[in-house]
């Protein structure tokens, strides 16, 4: 069996970004530059989750938040069926009972999931998984063309 080198998924390392928008950046050029992009990959290494606590849950919000999303969910019901109706008044009536309920159902939900989680996640969050670094790579046929393409790019900064 004869014996091959192994390359990483993607190519070899042509450039290193601090974030993602350098990366993307450095492509956007290549691609002026009308370079073969499909031959480019963006790899984010060493992801760390990240998570922003936004505010805090109190029954309120956790039913308001419920009975929002039933209401909209609702409409949404209430709409399709109000277009199936035989005239406009049973449209508009189909449409508000379906907010109704939607609204009533979904302030239900709420109260249930936040009693579900007895205290124990009293805040409200988003998250998102980031990287510390971007790498782009490149085929190897045309990675020295890469390279020399973004080391003018990086002479314009």
């Amino acid at each position: 069996m004869p014996a091959s080198v192994s390359m990483p998924l993607g190519g070899v390392q042509v450039a290193t970004y601090d974030d993602y928008q350098q990366a993307q950046q450095a492509v956007d050029f290549l691609s002026d530059e009308k370079f073969p992009v499909e031959n480019v990959t963006i790899v984010g290494s060493d992801l760390r989750m990240v998570e922003r606590v936004t505010g805090r849950l109190t029954w309120g919000r956790a039913i308001g938040a419920g009975a929002a999303s039933g209401a909209w969910f609702g409409l949404f019901v209430g709409v399709l069926l109000g277009i199936f109706a035989p005239d406009g008044s049973s449209w508009l009536g189909s449409v508000l009972s379906g907010l109704l309920i939607g609204l009533v159902f979904g302030a239900v939900f709420g109260a249930v999931g936040y009693a579900a989680t007895q205290g124990k996640r009293d805040f409200t969050s988003t998250s998102q998984v980031v990287a510390s670094r971007y790498e782009l790579l490149c085929e190897p046929q045309t990675a020295e063309d890469a390279r020399a393409r973004l080391a003018r790019l990086s002479l314009r900064f």
